[in-house]
């Protein structure tokens, strides 16, 4: 991966907290209430709000979908590089006209998302439309070829609908 963009911050390593998983879950909580509930980003003027429940050990569900994977919302399990990169989502969303962040629109689930890839670190950011407001919903590393492949074809299909 090459080119990362000045903008985005370092990422946060279990090892800067000495290995101490509590300590480090702290620490990426405590970036996530500063990026997102004491302050708010915005996406192209647009103020975010957050989905709050369900709630986890007193942590909202948006964060859990930053930094864990699974299929439900119960069976989730931490994925260190989300993890490491918490302090991304606020900086890609934030930095969304760079050049370097390709940005269209999907649904999912009948709904309307917005995508944010920052293709050369392999990095996807979704904010879901909520009808007046945007939610930041999920982000996560696109390392398979397939999962990109896909998503090229997304991007270059809503790239075409726009244009016809």
């Amino acid at each position: 991966m090459t080119g990362k963009p000045r903008w985005l911050p370092p990422l946060v390593l279990l090892s800067d907290c000495g290995g101490d998983w509590e300590r480090y879950l702290k620490t990426l909580y405590s970036y996530f209430e500063s990026d997102f509930i004491w302050t708010r980003p915005l996406f192209r003027g647009q103020r975010l709000g957050l989905k709050r429940h369900p709630l986890l050990e007193e942590k909202e569900a948006t964060f859990w979908h930053m930094i864990s994977e699974g299929s439900s919302e119960a069976s989730r399990y931490p994925d260190l590089r989300r993890c490491e990169r918490i302090r991304w989502p606020r900086a890609i969303i934030e930095n969304s006209n760079d050049p370097a962040v390709k940005v269209w629109e999907t649904t999912r689930r009948n709904e309307r998302r917005i995508c944010l890839w920052l293709e050369q670190q392999e990095y996807l950011v979704i904010l879901a439309d909520r009808n007046g407001y945007l939610l930041p919903w999920t982000a996560y590393m696109v390392t398979e070829p397939h999962r990109k492949r896909k998503l090229q074809k997304e991007l270059e299909g809503w790239e075409k609908s726009r244009n016809s």
